[in-house]
């Protein structure tokens, strides 16, 4: 059945690229509602925006989603990755400002919250999206697919310059409790170049050791090193988890990415639900149909997050 949480979550930090405090408030949604975001520092004008593909209004540092009254909030990936892998299908996000606080640059704070609130099962089946036949996007050197497959699995390539990060690939079938054991902590990374650059324009103001990855000529800068080896290629996958999940719906399928990012992956979805031969909904009645399930709070101290 559709679930949402036992209880409000309130959360606080600050803007990765604001510099400036950010808080969330996660509530307790009807059945049907799906996420959605409230800016409740604006009154003059519709501050609700819905988590979904077609309202993403930007995409090169991080997802960010608007209304037609030109109302925004940005950096929604990681917590929607969370939502999704918990479970979370309906939700209001009150936030007092443009951006979802960046907490460690993971994902595994917001599940650390949702763990300890709990969740409920709702009253209305589970609506899922099932791939019927391939869809891919190819921008340069990027690729983004979906295909059919009996449960949702992702399959990723990254390559970068820096020796610190370089190639790496991970193929990964979402089952259960997959996402909050062992990919829920990867942090975001950029180099130390990107740093400089992106304060020079103005972002990244709030960006710290503390909630990213930093790396320099083959040297990860962070005290304590990396919580993976393969921590980039992870982050990357919970970043795609996060931007699926706008999907509005859990995507049985496969999703392959090649140097991927939010925005190919939102036109992928763009271009899924272009063509109605591509999918169709399905109602289930129990998730162990679909893959097992399992309860988020006996997963808590399973964390790897530290």
């Amino acid at each position: 059945m559709q679930r949402t949480l036992a209880r409000t979550i309130r959360l606080s930090g600050i803007g990765v690229h604001s510099g400036a405090s950010a808080h969330a408030t996660i509530i307790p949604a009807p059945c049907d509602t799906g996420v959605r975001f409230i800016r409740i520092d604006i009154e003059d004008r519709d501050n609700l925006i819905d988590a979904r593909f077609d309202t993403v209004t930007d995409t090169a540092l991080c997802t960010c989603i608007g209304n037609n009254d030109g109302v925004k909030v940005s950096t929604i990936e990681h917590l929607m990755a969370a939502l999704a892998g918990c479970g979370i299908d309906n939700a209001l996000i009150e936030v007092d400002g443009p951006e979802v606080p960046i907490m460690d640059g993971s994902a595994a704070p917001f599940i650390e919250a949702i763990l300890a609130a709990g969740t409920i099962e709702q009253d209305e089946p589970l609506r899922v999206i099932r791939i019927l036949k391939p869809i891919s996007i190819t921008l340069g050197d990027k690729t983004a697919e979906l295909m059919p497959a009996d449960q949702f699995e992702i399959e990723y390539d990254i390559d970068f310059t820096d020796s610190a990060i370089g190639k790496q690939h991970l193929f990964e079938q979402f089952t259960g409790d997959t996402f909050v054991r062992s990919y829920a902590d990867a942090r975001t990374f950029c180099t130390l170049g990107d740093v400089e650059a992106l304060r020079e324009m103005g972002f990244a103001r709030g960006g710290t050791l503390q909630n990213a990855i930093v790396v320099d000529a083959g040297r990860v800068l962070n005290r304590g090193g990396l919580r993976h080896r393969d921590e980039f290629v992870r982050h990357k996958m919970l970043d795609a988890i996060g931007d699926l999940a706008l999907a509005g719906a859990q995507i049985i399928g496969r999703y392959r990415g090649i140097r991927a990012g939010h925005d190919i992956t939102n036109r992928l979805l763009h271009e899924l639900f272009a063509d109605p031969t591509a999918w169709r909904y399905e109602e289930v009645t129990d998730r162990g149909s679909i893959a097992p399930d399992y309860e988020v709070q006996e997963v808590t101290a399973t964390l790897a997050y530290a």
